[in-house]
């Protein structure tokens, strides 16, 4: 019995000084970086990309270009922290291309794509660079990388191309 006792004990005890380690780890790099967590980051970046999206469809373009910037900033940071995140990539993809930084947009694109080659938001808004920067044939081919995905990413890039 008192074994038992004894192996709970050293097992709580490792385990708190697991959870007071990893705490410390975290707020170690928050305060290194001036800022919260590469996943704070992104969420509060979707957050602005979602408010400028709202923006962008009453056509106030001037503050829905702001806060596709202020979401840039974010996404720029949590890259920093997770180089191999394809949704980082593709919102840092999207933001640099509303901000009207093509061949930014799509190296990070490009860089998802890498990760993750049916990402469909990436194949998506990639699909969106190519008609916006007249190459429709390679927006056709993200096209046919979405066709069996049964998602609105399909219907959402075949508009825009039959739109073009």
């Amino acid at each position: 019995m008192f074994k038992k006792i004894f192996i709970i004990l050293i097992a709580t005890f490792i385990f708190a000084q697991y959870l007071g380690v990893s705490h410390g780890a975290g707020s170690d790099s928050s305060s290194n970086s001036g800022s919260d967590n590469y996943m704070d980051q992104y969420k509060t970046a979707k957050q602005f990309i979602s408010r400028a999206e709202k923006l962008e469809k009453k056509d106030k373009i001037d503050r829905a270009t702001k806060l596709y910037a202020k979401a840039l900033d974010k996404l720029q940071e949590a890259h920093k922290q997770d180089r191999n995140n394809p949704d980082i990539l593709n919102y840092l993809g999207f933001t640099l291309r509303k901000t009207g930084k093509f061949e930014e947009a799509e190296k990070h694109y490009l860089a998802g794509l890498k990760i993750k080659p049916n990402h469909n938001g990436i194949n998506e808004y990639l699909g969106e660079l190519y008609v916006k920067t007249g190459r429709v044939e390679l927006a056709k081919e993200r096209l046919a990388v979405l066709k069996n995905c049964n998602c609105e990413e399909y219907a959402e890039l075949k508009e825009v191309i039959e739109k073009n």
